[in-house]
């Protein structure tokens, strides 16, 4: 029975992934980091949590790192777990380097002294790229980096030293460069979710506007279910490397606003404000990926277009 080690298991990828693992008979371990209140609850929506061996870790902390490593003993390490929010890495630029960049530093460290076979599946993250773009407007595997937040810039090195690791030790060590991807599972601090919520709560009278940044902010929007199958593809195959996720289209943030109030039979004009206390201090503008290289090496694509996508997030909202 395969074993594997998922980072940051309380998080949306980290729940459904842990879901997707468990139906092809692995043995699951996961780390969290303890809180005052337990944050099992998409472990528990997707009635997942009684398969999986919860161990506390921190990615700021190589003792308890090693701890879970030694616990789980695991053929698969999936590096999930980060300060993932861009907004909040403005505010707490030192501990998202430490989490976000060190964080993967000292897997890849851990599995050098162990000399284990681990293979190791690092997040990366679309928000590497900035304003970064090919001719055709997309990016793929070889578009030039120019990260725009203290978030990217962590992730970026955390990109970096898995491969440097992967070519200087010949650790199997891969980056998944993933575009934003959704589900009702989403943190309610990423804007997705902040606009479906409110299309619930204003449906059901309990709240009148929805107040956002940046309406113009275009992102490459896929389903999350669909892209923790691609993050264990890409530790199936016989060599390591780095590939892009992502349904090649791109939507505003308008868009998303506009189909997800449709779904619930709303006009969005008459309920959404812009506040510029909300835009971030630096934003990506446009991103778009090229899933090419997943297409034809992973044989993986996305089924689920941004439409459905927007619905199958909205409409739970609307029935709480």
């Amino acid at each position: 029975m395969k074993r594997a080690l998922i980072t940051g298991i309380t998080g949306q990828d980290g729940a459904y992934l842990a879901e997707f693992l468990a139906n092809k008979g692995y043995q699951l371990f996961g780390t969290y980091r303890r809180s005052s209140t337990p944050n099992f609850w998409r472990l528990q929506a997707l009635d997942i949590l009684q398969k999986v061996t919860l161990i506390p870790s921190d990615l700021t902390d190589m003792s308890s790192l090693l701890e879970a490593v030694t616990i789980s003993d695991p053929h698969e390490i999936y590096n999930l777990a980060a300060q993932s929010y861009v907004g909040a890495s403005f505010y707490q630029p030192m501990l998202t380097a430490e989490v976000d960049g060190t964080g993967t530093l000292r897997f890849l460290e851990i599995i050098r002294h162990l000399k284990k076979n681990i293979k190791l599946y690092q997040a990366s993250t679309s928000e590497l790229y900035g304003d970064s773009i090919n001719r055709d407007g997309r990016q793929d595997e070889e578009t030039k980096f120019l990260p725009n937040s203290p978030y990217a810039a962590a992730k970026l090195y955390g990109y970096h030293i898995v491969k440097i690791y992967r070519e200087a030790y010949g650790i199997f060590a891969s980056n998944g460069i993933l575009f934003n991807h959704e589900s009702p599972l989403r943190g309610l601090e990423f804007v997705t979710r902040k606009i479906t919520n409110a299309v619930g709560k204003i449906k059901s009278g309990f709240e009148k506007k929805l107040k956002l940044g940046n309406l113009e902010s275009a992102r490459d929007w896929g389903y999350a279910p669909e892209y923790v199958e691609a993050m264990w593809l890409i530790l199936q195959q016989s060599k390591a490397d780095d590939y892009v996720i992502s349904t090649n289209e791109t939507h505003s943030v308008q868009e998303f606003v506009e189909e997800a109030f449709a779904a619930a039979g709303m006009d969005w004009e008459k309920y959404v404000e812009v506040d510029e206390l909300l835009k971030r201090p630096k934003d990506v503008v446009h991103l778009r990926g090229d899933n090419s290289k997943a297409k034809e090496i992973l044989n993986w694509q996305p089924k689920v277009k941004f439409k459905k996508l927007v619905r199958i997030s909205t409409v739970p909202t609307l029935a709480e």
